[in-house]
């Protein structure tokens, strides 16, 4: 696909991810401008999730390139690592059943205060850096749809009493409080109502209209988005036919950032 980068966008050119078990996925093209919606679709065991953490920094590609906020990878993988959030990606941002809602807030917010944040904001009087860190989890509550008041116990709820798409929603909470160019999303439409799907994706919309480019990994993509493949034409996974059919996307990342180095 042709075209001039643009900043904030994401392109890839015949990006491929080669891991112990052989292609991850491979010659993945697209293009797209700043505050899309991109969704990787594909079957689980596709390589969605490999794909997901390559265009976010976190897994060096085998072959091809991608530009991310201007930074191409794989040579600048750090660079797009600090404009990029990752959100409900399995053994990378997994939730603490015992924590609260409010806990996982407070703890997040302090690490993008303490090691995500200017030199200028660790200066701060504290009271000023209270106050930011409670701006910024206010502002990625609300970007996130999640009303504390609406929990069983408010902003106290353990995260194991949380319904499946209200973790969902804490989880983007906590990748928005760092303010990303690029938000990252896993298994977005896996195992919710059709009625929770259709909210999800119109919030996915919200964030990417709002000027946050998106890379949501689902099942099916729905209508209006940047639609990328991770299936051949065949409908098989990735393009190696030794490829293992029951594998999850989880296993082919383990495996992938195994061989590859976790960023």
């Amino acid at each position: 696909m042709g075209g001039t980068v643009t900043a904030d966008g994401v392109t890839a050119r015949d990006l491929g991810l080669r891991g112990p078990r052989g292609w991850a996925f491979r010659a993945v093209s697209f293009e797209a401008g700043p505050g899309s919606l991109i969704t990787i679709e594909g079957p689980s065991g596709s390589g969605r999730t490999c794909l997901l953490l390559a265009l976010t920094g976190r897994m060096k590609p085998t072959e091809g390139t991608a530009v991310v906020d201007g930074a191409e990878l794989p040579r600048r993988m750090a660079a797009v690592r600090r404009v990029s959030a990752l959100a409900h990606v399995p053994g990378v941002t997994d939730l603490d059943p015992a924590l609260t809602v409010a806990e996982h807030l407070r703890e997040r917010a302090l690490l993008q205060w303490r090691f995500g944040d200017s030199l200028r904001a660790l200066l701060r009087p504290r009271h000023e850096g209270r106050e930011e860190r409670r701006r910024r989890i206010d502002s990625a509550l609300a970007a996130a749809g999640l009303d504390l008041a609406s929990l069983p116990k408010g902003p106290r709820t353990a995260v194991r009493d949380l319904e499946r798409a209200e973790a969902l929603r804490l989880s983007l909470a906590l990748a928005l409080v760092a303010r990303p160019r690029l938000l990252g999303v896993d298994d977005t439409d896996l195992k919710l109502s059709d009625a929770e799907r259709a909210e999800v994706w119109a919030l996915l919309k919200s964030v990417a209209e709002s000027g946050t480019t998106v890379l949501a990994v689902c099942r099916e993509a729905p209508d209006g988005t940047v639609r990328v493949s991770t299936t051949g034409a065949d409908g098989a996974p990735g393009e190696d036919e030794d490829r293992d059919e029951d594998g999850t996307d989880g296993e082919e990342a383990a495996d992938a950032l195994t061989q590859a180095g976790r960023a």
